[in-house]
């Protein structure tokens, strides 16, 4: 994201503006309406609002985090508010504490507690389907800001059965899935079943539909649904050891998932939290959004 030129041109742009919008603000009469802008304060403002919805492009065709960007306008916010209260210049001072409040209640909401997130492909069908927007929580695995990297407090190792977010080694971009392996386990996938140490994974049949059969796995105490495609053949018998630092996940849908079992393991930085919710389901733009998924994600 901060290596795209078109996201670094924006940023520059838009703090342009904002000094260009202070420095006017400070030449303002105290005595001035609060509420009443000049023509040139307005113009800058909808250019700085052009450059504010570049960043957010990029942010998205970058899978960036935002939360990034939020803590920088909570920052300027602030210094905006504190300029203003300083130097007695109202305008500022209502400005910035009317952009910093809200700002930063989305910045703590955002990257400390629960971040909207839209399943985009059918890998973790049946439990999550394609359209499905859940919500994952931040503070599962501990606080950080960042997506990816250590946590400051309250750090925590994933366990066995649980539905994963994370950032893959190969893609910066959030993939949701099960986790199965933790540092030094050894996973051996064998005739469409899972062994975690030489022993397989509780599975017992549940029903068929159209050509899909699909099993009750039993994770750490966890039953889960996965599902397999009849018309998809086993596999070659395959074996994998998990190394220090590093975990493994699979998807549920297991003959039709991107997962560790062709690109890789997992860093522990890399984990952003759990999917704990689904809100909404939506399947296509031309389709009526539907809340009948909504609840907890097992």
């Amino acid at each position: 994201m901060f290596s795209d030129p078109l996201f670094l041109l924006a940023s520059i742009g838009i703090l342009t503006c904002l000094v260009i919008w202070v420095v006017e603000a400070i030449k303002m009469d105290n005595t001035s309406i609060l509420d009443i802008q000049t023509p040139s304060q307005s113009k800058l403002s909808k250019i700085g609002f052009v450059f504010g919805l570049l960043i957010l492009y990029s942010v998205f065709i970058n899978a960036g985090d935002l939360s990034i960007i939020l803590l920088l306008a909570t920052i300027v916010s602030l210094v905006i508010w504190i300029t203003g209260k300083f130097i007695g210049n109202p305008y500022l001072k209502s400005s910035g504490r009317s952009w910093f409040i809200p700002i930063f209640l989305i910045f703590v909401l955002r990257t400390f507690m629960y971040e909207p997130y839209q399943i985009p492909s059918g890998s973790m069908i049946p439990g999550l389907k394609v359209g499905d927007f859940i919500l994952v929580n931040k503070h599962s695995y501990g606080l950080k800001i960042e997506r990816t990297g250590k946590s400051f407090a309250m750090a925590k190792d994933p366990e066995f059965g649980d539905v994963v977010v994370f950032i893959p080694p190969h893609k910066p971009m959030p993939f949701v899935k099960r986790l199965i392996g933790k540092p030094g386990d050894k996973i051996s996938y064998i005739n469409k079943k899972l062994y975690l140490n030489d022993t397989a994974v509780p599975q017992n049949y549940y029903k068929t539909e159209s050509g899909i059969d699909f099993y009750l796995e039993n994770f750490n105490g966890k039953e889960i649904t996965v599902q397999h495609m009849r018309s998809r053949p086993s596999s070659a018998p395959s074996e994998w050891i998990v190394p220090d630092g590093m975990y493994f996940a699979v998807g549920d849908n297991r003959d039709n998932s991107n997962d560790s079992r062709y690109w890789g393991f997992i860093p522990r930085d890399n984990f952003m939290g759990t999917a704990d919710y689904i809100w909404m389901s939506w399947e296509c733009w031309t389709c009526v959004p539907s809340f009948e998924r909504a609840g907890s994600i097992e």
